[in-house]
C-alpha cells in the first residue's frame, strides 16, 4: 500500500501546483497596463507646425502686396498711364515731414480708408528714431512709406558722403522697423541734384518732387482748411502729384478735398501701381 499512497500523493501535489499557477496567471492578466511615456511632442490639432526651413525670425514681416504696374511718372512728376486704356483722371496723394502725431495719423488714414485711397507718407529719419511706433502705425494700416531724408536739410548743399548718409540711414531705420525699405524718395524742399538722384537710384527708389502743392505749410494758410482745398483744386489736372503735410488743418481738410476730387471724376492711384523700372531708366 505504501507505493500506491506515494503515487497518489505525487499526483495530488502536481494538481495543486498547476491550479496555483493558473490562478497566478489570471491575476497577472488583470493588472492594468501602464502606457509607456512617449518622448515625441505632438502639436495641438489646430496648430500649424512651422517647417524647419521656415523658422520664425524676429525680423518684421513684409506686408507688401503685388499690384499691377499701370502707371509711370513723367518728367514733371505727374502720374500717367503706362499704356492705352488706363484711367487718366487720377491723383497721387502724399504727406511729408512725419511721422509726428498718432491722432493726426489715424485721422488722415481713417479718411483715406473712407475713400479707399492709398498715399505715400514721406518720413524723416530723426522723427522715425523718436517715434518708431508711429511708423509702424502707418505701415500696419497699409499705407506706403517714403524716404524724405534724415534731417530735412537742403541736400544740394551737402557733400556726396553726407547725402549718402542722409538717404541711406533712413532706408536702414525704416527697414529695421517695418521689414522693408522705402521705394520712393522726395528731397526736402523739392531740391536735389545729379548726386542725389544717383544715390536714390542706387538704393532702388524713385525720385520725385510734386506737381500740385497744397501750400498747407505756408503760414498764411495755417488753420485754414478751406485754403488748402482751394489751392489743390486750382492746380488740379490729370496725374496731379499732390503735396500735403501732417498738419491739423490738412487733416481737417482731407475728407472734403477727396470728396470734391471724386465729384470731379478723379480716382486715387495706388503708389505701388507706379512702374519703378521704367521710371528709373
Amino acid at each position: 500500500m505504501k507505493p500506491t499512497t506515494s503515487k497518489w500523493f505525487i499526483l495530488l501535489t502536481l494538481v495543486i501546483s498547476l491550479t496555483a499557477c493558473g490562478q497566478k496567471s489570471v491575476e497577472q492578466d488583470n493588472i492594468p497596463v501602464q502606457p509607456i511615456a512617449s518622448t515625441e511632442t505632438k502639436a495641438p490639432a489646430n496648430d500649424t507646425q512651422t517647417p524647419s526651413s521656415e523658422k520664425p525670425t524676429d525680423e518684421p514681416a513684409s506686408t507688401e502686396v503685388s499690384i499691377a504696374k499701370s502707371y509711370v511718372m513723367n518728367k514733371v512728376y505727374n502720374i500717367v498711364p503706362a499704356q492705352e486704356g488706363i484711367e487718366k483722371k487720377v491723383v497721387l496723394l502724399t504727406f511729408d515731414d512725419g511721422p509726428k502725431d498718432e491722432k493726426m495719423i489715424n485721422s488722415l488714414i481713417d479718411t483715406l480708408d473712407k475713400h479707399q485711397a492709398k498715399a505715400i507718407f514721406f518720413v524723416n529719419g530723426y522723427r522715425v528714431k523718436a517715434h518708431p511706433e508711429l511708423l509702424k502705425l502707418i505701415h500696419d494700416r497699409e499705407q506706403i512709406i517714403g524716404n524724405h531724408s534724415w534731417d530735412h536739410i537742403n541736400l544740394k548743399k551737402e557733400s556726396e558722403a553726407n547725402i549718402k548718409k542722409q538717404i541711406e540711414d533712413v532706408q536702414k531705420i525704416v527697414k529695421d522697423t517695418i521689414g522693408e525699405a522705402p521705394k520712393f524718395f522726395r528731397p526736402p524742399f523739392g531740391i536735389g541734384n545729379d548726386t542725389v538722384r544717383k544715390i536714390v537710384k542706387d538704393n532702388g527708389m524713385l525720385f520725385m518732387t510734386w506737381s500740385n502743392g497744397s501750400l498747407d505749410w505756408d503760414s498764411k494758410n495755417k488753420n485754414k482748411p478751406d485754403a488748402v482745398i482751394k489751392n489743390v483744386l486750382e492746380q488740379l489736372h490729370p496725374g496731379s502729384n499732390i503735396l500735403m503735410h501732417e498738419l491739423p488743418w490738412t487733416v481737417e481738410a482731407l475728407d472734403e478735398l477727396l470728396t470734391k476730387l471724386e465729384d470731379k471724376g478723379y480716382t486715387f492711384v495706388n503708389p505701388l501701381a507706379i512702374d519703378f523700372e521704367k521710371d528709373m531708366k
